[in-house]
């Protein structure tokens, strides 16, 4: 299934607090639970005022209407083509 990642514009999202993250994620999963098990979250990067999420899902209007169904922004989706890291270094 492709994965995407979504970049998420929050101002003052590194200073949110476990209580409104724990509250952002239960949102977050209960939406999910809504749309079925073809669109996962597979997690998040939390910076200063952005989130980064990865999810996998059939499409990009299906991660869209997760944003939408939630209440989230989602100011960019990039459909994901490859992962590397330091062992695509090795290969032969």
């Amino acid at each position: 299934m492709p994965k995407y990642v979504i970049e998420r514009v929050i101002p003052g999202a590194g200073a949110l607090s476990p209580a409104e993250l724990q509250s952002i994620s239960q949102k977050s999963c209960n939406v999910l639970h809504e749309l079925g098990p073809s669109v996962q979250w597979i997690h998040s990067y939390v910076t200063d005022d952005k989130v980064y999420c990865v999810y996998q899902a059939p499409d990009e209007a299906s991660v869209r209407r997760h944003a939408e169904l939630g209440g989230f922004p989602a100011n960019s989706i990039a459909r994901v083509r490859t992962i590397i890291d330091p062992s695509t270094a090795e290969a032969a």
